[in-house]
């Protein structure tokens, strides 16, 4: 964090020397990991944490398109990352490579959930001490994939905003690396790496409108980077694009900005969404994310609790994808973008959704239907089933 104005800090690389020492061949015969991108990511040697993370699928959604009233829609499938099933995995295995090389030997984060597993399971892997803060509502999906690596998970009696604070005193008094405070713009970068694979996976060229959800707006902003970054080196046609956030309406600082045509984010200090991953109320690169907005000429849009539950399902209906609560709000976030014509119908969208269903299920629990019980009996399935099922048909 800068010491001047406390905005986040940003890693300097050298692209005339990139440009030089990559090609599309080179990074086509790399392995299939965010790796194959290491000169534009902020490590000195190879990696040795987190060497499986990343290249999740981007998946063409032709039935989610066709409900959306879009062309062309892909979803970048980050719920299937490895270790712990979120984008998270990319930037704390960037972070936590480069605390190893600058010689921590505990790491520490504050977290809405999914960063907290994520550091739990590869700092568990990698034999580092580590803590988590959490504020002490999160889902228990996300408590317990904390807690089953091992990691000293610490419960905060109040909002995300306050754990950042005690954990940037923290790390102030004791040195500990704190993935999301000191070690910071080292984290931040592994985010870019989604946009990487997305231009990759579309045979190197960059998607007309990307689709984003924003906490803090970081992965907004590095996503806006990770493309631009590609057109510096060489390795993508600079052709117009637009990125586009996506909030929860219980905790959307950045869209209500951008809606009221100023870059000035007012806090949320009582966040009121069951959308708990994105519920920052003071986000960091909020500023940032709507000049990437603007400067693509992309939008933003926000959901209430409602409408992410139905994204949820459309998602799971219609792409066969289960996503967390977030990816709730980027379906939802994204029908309205569509809807308003700030996305055109005729054009491709891809939908970033950064983590799994399995760890919010409290979210749709009892909003999804009921098992049909029957008895072991072939006669009653075709009474009460088959012969009710055919006739609705």
């Amino acid at each position: 964090m800068c010491d001047f104005d406390f905005g986040p800090l940003e890693a300097a690389y050298d692209y005339d020397a990139i440009k030089a020492a990559i090609s599309r061949d080179i990074l086509r015969s790399r392995k299939r990991r965010m790796w194959r991108y290491r000169e534009l990511l902020p490590i000195d040697g190879e990696p040795t944490i987190g060497t499986q993370v990343g290249f999740t699928p981007l998946v063409r959604a032709d039935r989610l398109a066709k409900k959306l009233g879009v062309r062309t829609l892909w979803i970048k499938n980050d719920t299937v990352n490895y270790p712990t099933l979120s984008f998270k995995d990319r930037v704390v295995s960037v972070a936590l490579n480069r605390a190893k090389e600058l010689g921590f030997t505990t790491v520490a984060c504050a977290s809405t959930g999914n960063l907290a597993n994520s550091v739990a399971a590869n700092a568990a892997s990698a034999g580092l001490k580590s803590y988590v803060l959490i504020p002490a509502d999160l889902e228990q999906g996300k408590v317990l994939g904390s807690l089953v690596y091992g990691t000293n998970v610490i419960g905060i009696h109040g909002a995300y905003d306050q754990v950042n604070r005690l954990c940037s005193e923290i790390a102030g008094k004791y040195g500990w690396g704190f993935v999301n405070v000191n070690l910071r713009p080292y984290y931040a970068e592994g985010s870019k790496t989604m946009g990487f694979e997305i231009c990759d996976q579309l045979d190197w060229r960059i998607p007309r409108h990307t689709v984003v959800p924003m906490a803090s707006g970081s992965l907004l902003t590095k996503i806006h980077k990770s493309y631009n970054e590609l057109i510096k080196v060489g390795i993508v046609d600079s052709t117009p694009f637009s990125v586009h956030g996506a909030q929860a309406t219980g905790c959307a600082p950045i869209s209500h900005a951008m809606k009221r045509g100023t870059d000035i984010v007012k806090p949320v200090p009582k966040p009121e969404t069951i959308v708990k991953s994105l519920a920052i109320g003071t986000p960091a690169d909020g500023y940032y994310a709507i000049h990437a907005m603007r400067d693509t000429g992309g939008s933003c849009e926000d959901a209430s609790d409602a409408e992410v539950v139905e994204g949820i399902q459309w998602l799971a209906e219609y792409a066969g994808i289960f996503a967390e609560t977030a990816g709730g709000v980027t379906v939802a976030s994204a029908k309205k973008l569509i809807e308003s014509g700030k996305i055109p119908h005729d054009e491709e969208v891809v939908l970033c959704i950064t983590g799994h269903g399995l760890k919010t299920q409290e979210a749709v629990v009892g909003k999804c239907g009921e098992p049909r019980l029957i008895k072991p009996s072939l006669r009653e399935f075709e009474e009460q089933i088959y012969a009710k099922d055919t006739a609705a048909a």
